[in-house]
């Protein structure tokens, strides 16, 4: 349905936050380009029974449905409860989540083996003295070989790690003697990346799992086979491969897409593919068709955590997140969108079926619908990447230029913070956060994460907490969409440091960083993670004695709910700003709420508001900060 001027200007006001989202969902109504927004609402009411996590549909004898009220059903079919049922479509969420990290995270040690064995086109081992550091790590003999059969022997031990033979995940030594103390005293030590998911996956079967806490507790041990195993794996291998981030300035928002140029998005999560396109987008004779066809070059744009990969490695620029990928589409400015997976939104192909875009899917796991499939390997990578590229070129002359509204001026913004950059930054030693940290100049960190929801207007909840942490002094360091939100808004520069408080800003000014600093995409939440053992260690304690909190203020996917869980499990209090689907039972709330701080020294709240948001985590902050008489 087509909006007027008045009507579309007032509706994309509701719907995103930014100027440059503005103007381009105003354009979208306007034209009657269905989005994410559309679609939500025509959903409305949702279902109340999914909401509170008491539908069941894991047999043939359902679909089951609890009564949340007491008067009708108790049990389903089988005879499970609300809180079992709540418990088992929690533990599925999370293993989807920790599945789509860690088969991510399969793809690129695969893709590390391959080019070690010189079978792999267009990829290198870039940064070889992080290679030899990790194989060191894993105890392999590295004196007198050469780069190539190290990385093999690397890879190989990492894959080893997926199954069930080795029987413990090798970066769980990562973590500080106290924290890896709970984990064996609970049982929730992870055994192996596809073995814990597996288990998980059983557990959800009927006539398996029957007591909540039991399936609960599982969760946690699923998340950390993927926060300590899998995401760290796709991190560190990504690294080995493509280099460790250090800090650059790049531009972000859909401004960042040019008018005289081919313009390609990169969309997705896996930089095996995005990697290759950058350096096809260099070709001398992509360039010089390009010219042929009117354009003045290529310019590729990174959206969601494809996006953040090639940004804080390459500086390349981002147009922004999930919700942001029909937006640039409705631009018209766009040639190609290329995607891999994950946040990919099934019906992409038919929002640039009302433009000249071509959407080009590359993975035989995400075939998307009306789109051109070009299947992506890494044996011909480069080759495939080139073809990519020259689909777009020649589709530059298919561009409507009337139809062309590329929005405002991009926001710079200060990436790539590595752990490695932090604490370079640092002098090579955590002590002066620390002593910023025990004096109060810094009071704590959060680390804000996560996706974009349309159930929340657009960036609102990122930016608002975030800009409120930092005037209280508590450092942030953020990962995947969060960080685009808040580099639209101009926090992830320097010149931040004047939006904060007094005391983080004179650190940040003397260190010359932002008060909010962008540490990668979604995977590298394992960023953090080292980032939280590295401190701990150095003062002699567990994670979870550290004063930071963790918040995803506008999460939507099952990869969030297992990052919560797998910093929850290793002892850092998160906030959700979204509820997750478990409040239809009560004993599955006070679990996660509240029993697991005896555990695992945290647990999960949820406060939609981000300005009580920023109470909740000041008050959780302190509370740590007391436990260390600091």
């Amino acid at each position: 349905m087509q909006h007027d001027v008045f009507s579309a200007k007032e509706e994309a006001q509701k719907r995103a936050t930014h100027p440059t989202d503005q103007e381009i969902v105003e354009k979208a109504l306007r034209e009657g380009v269905e989005t994410a927004w559309d679609r939500l609402e025509k959903q409305q009411p949702q279902c109340g029974y999914g909401q509170l996590g008491l539908c069941c549909n894991r047999c043939a004898m359902g679909p089951c449905r609890i009564d949340p009220f007491g008067e009708g059903p108790r049990r389903g079919v089988c005879g499970a409860d609300a809180d079992l049922i709540v418990s088992r479509n929690l533990l599925d969420d999370l293993a989807v989540g920790a599945a789509a990290h860690s088969d991510h995270a399969r793809e690129v040690i695969e893709v590390l083996l391959e080019t070690a064995e010189g079978r792999a086109q267009g990829y290198r081992l870039t940064d070889v003295e992080k290679l030899r550091s990790i194989a060191a790590e894993y105890g392999l003999d590295t004196a007198g070989k050469p780069d190539e059969e190290i990385a093999r022997e690397l890879a190989l031990a990492m894959l080893e790690e997926f199954g069930t033979v080795k029987n413990r995940i090798q970066f769980t030594e990562r973590a500080p003697e106290k924290t890896t103390a709970i984990w064996k005293e609970l049982g929730i030590m992870p055994r192996g990346v596809d073995r814990e998911i597996v288990g998980a996956d059983h557990r959800i079967q009927m006539g398996v799992g029957a007591d909540y806490t039991n399936v609960l507790v599982h969760a946690l041990r699923a998340s950390l086979a993927d926060g300590w195993g899998g995401s760290m794996m796709a991190t560190f291998a990504s690294d080995i491969l493509f280099g460790t981030p250090s800090p650059k300035t790049s531009t972000v928002n859909l401004g960042v897409l040019e008018a005289d140029k081919v313009n390609v998005i990169t969309h997705g999560h896996n930089p095996i593919l995005s990697e290759m396109i950058v350096l096809a987008a260099q070709d001398p004779e992509l360039l010089e068709l390009a010219s042929q066809k009117g354009a003045k070059g290529i310019n590729v744009v990174g959206m969601c955590c494809t996006g953040n990969e090639l940004l804080m490695r390459h500086g390349v620029p981002v147009g922004g997140s999930l919700l942001d990928q029909e937006l640039a589409i409705a631009t018209g400015a766009v040639e190609a969108m290329v995607v891999d997976y994950q946040c990919v939104f099934p019906s992409l192909a038919e929002t640039a079926s009302c433009y000249h875009t071509k959407v080009i899917c590359t993975s035989e796991k995400a075939v998307v619908p009306g789109a051109v499939y070009l299947r992506f390997a890494p044996e011909s990578a480069l080759d495939t990447a080139k073809e990519i590229v020259r689909t777009a070129v020649e589709n530059f002359p298919l561009r409507n230029p009337d139809r062309v509204k590329i929005p405002g001026e991009p926001a710079s913004f200060t990436v790539g913070f590595s752990e490695e950059s932090i604490r370079g930054a640092l002098g090579g030693s955590y002590k002066p956060l620390i002593d910023a940290i025990v004096s109060g100049q810094i009071l704590g960190a959060a680390g804000v994460v996560g996706c974009n929801n349309p159930k929340i207007k657009m960036d609102h909840g990122h930016v608002t907490l975030v800009s409120e942490l930092i005037k209280r002094n508590i450092l942030v360091v953020e990962t995947g969409c969060a960080a685009y939100a808040c580099g639209k808004a101009g926090l992830l520069r320097p010149e931040a440091a004047d939006m904060a408080g007094e005391g983080l800003a004179s650190v940040c000014k003397a260190l010359g960083v932002p008060p909010v600093l962008h540490m990668g995409s979604c995977v590298d939440c394992s960023r953090i993670l080292n980032l939280l053992a590295a401190v701990a260690k150095e003062i002699g304690v567990g994670i979870g004695d550290l004063p930071v909190v963790g918040a995803a203020p506008e999460w939507y996917s099952q990869k969030a709910i297992s990052i919560g869980a797998y910093f929850v499990a290793s002892g850092v209090n998160v906030v959700l700003g979204i509820p997750p689907k478990i409040f239809g039972s009560a004993n599955v709330v006070e679990l996660l709420a509240s029993k697991l701080k005896d555990l695992v020294q945290a647990s999960f709240a949820v406060e939609p508001d981000p300005l009580k948001a920023a109470d909740l985590i000041e008050s959780l902050i302190r509370e740590k900060r007391k436990g260390l008489n600091i």
